[in-house]
């Protein structure tokens, strides 16, 4: 299936160590097989070619879900790459990600310690990569607070989360709030029910999908990367399409 994608993402912040970009959902960070389909690999590629032919590389630092937009750090040489690798591995570079859920959520701020493993390892699913909340699975802990309550004409009651990770695991937030009852809107994987993900794998975005899952993308965005050592905060704000969804009719 081919999955039409916007390849122009904004530069943030550069210098001769790193380049910070504003990624656009659907964009895919790195190619996953032979395909005619660009990704933000491919442009970054494109736009350094000048220190790549100097010996120079490309090493993103956070890869974020192919639907996911926001920020993205990027080491441009070997040096720059290790440093942020260990930073990353301290614990020195935070994010901090913005999210739309269904319903209102009882709290303003929740603290979730959860176990996260493949769902596969402990239950069937028809979805390989889907992960779940297990108690042998690998520790994780995600701090949520609420920012705004607005009540879609469509969807109905809707939340902006904002979520910071504290482990770094594979779909750790969206798991997260799927497990606190509260998905994400537009999450095919997640929501409420997986049969969208295996229909849109096959058939791709449709008028049926749309009237269930309301956007073609997941509504969850990285909107914040913070360097503790070199004191940088590179924000996004949140994509026109995720602030139409809280604009209340």
């Amino acid at each position: 299936m081919q999955i039409a994608v916007n390849p122009d993402f904004t530069i943030l912040d550069e210098t001769d160590e790193y380049i910070v970009v504003d990624k656009p959902a659907p964009l895919q960070v790195h190619p996953s097989k032979p395909s005619d389909c660009r990704t933000l690999w491919h442009g970054l590629r494109d736009l350094l070619a000048y220190e790549l032919a100097n010996g120079g590389q490309i090493s993103i630092i956070n890869r974020l879900d192919r639907e996911t937009s926001g920020v993205v750090l990027v080491a441009k040489n070997r040096t720059a790459a290790r440093l942020f690798g260990i930073a990353m591995q301290e614990r020195r570079i935070h994010k901090t990600y913005l999210a739309v859920v269904h319903g209102w959520p009882s709290w303003e701020e929740y603290d979730l310690e959860a176990p996260i493993l493949r769902q596969g390892e402990v239950m069937e699913t028809r979805i390989w990569v889907k992960q779940c909340v297990h108690r042998d699975g690998t520790p994780c802990q995600t701090r949520f607070r609420v920012l705004r309550r607005v009540n879609h004409p469509d969807i109905g009651p809707i939340s902006l989360v904002e979520a910071s990770p504290i482990t770094g695991r594979m779909h750790q937030i969206r798991v997260h709030l799927a497990h606190l009852q509260h998905s994400i809107v537009g999450d095919k994987i997640y929501g409420r029910d997986e049969n969208a993900y295996l229909e849109f794998i096959e058939k791709g975005w449709s008028d049926a999908l749309k009237r269930t899952q309301f956007t073609p993308t997941h509504a969850l965005h990285s909107n914040v990367l913070s360097h503790a050592t070199i004191r940088k905060n590179w924000a996004a704000d949140l994509p026109e399409t995720l602030r139409d969804l809280l604009r209340s009719v």
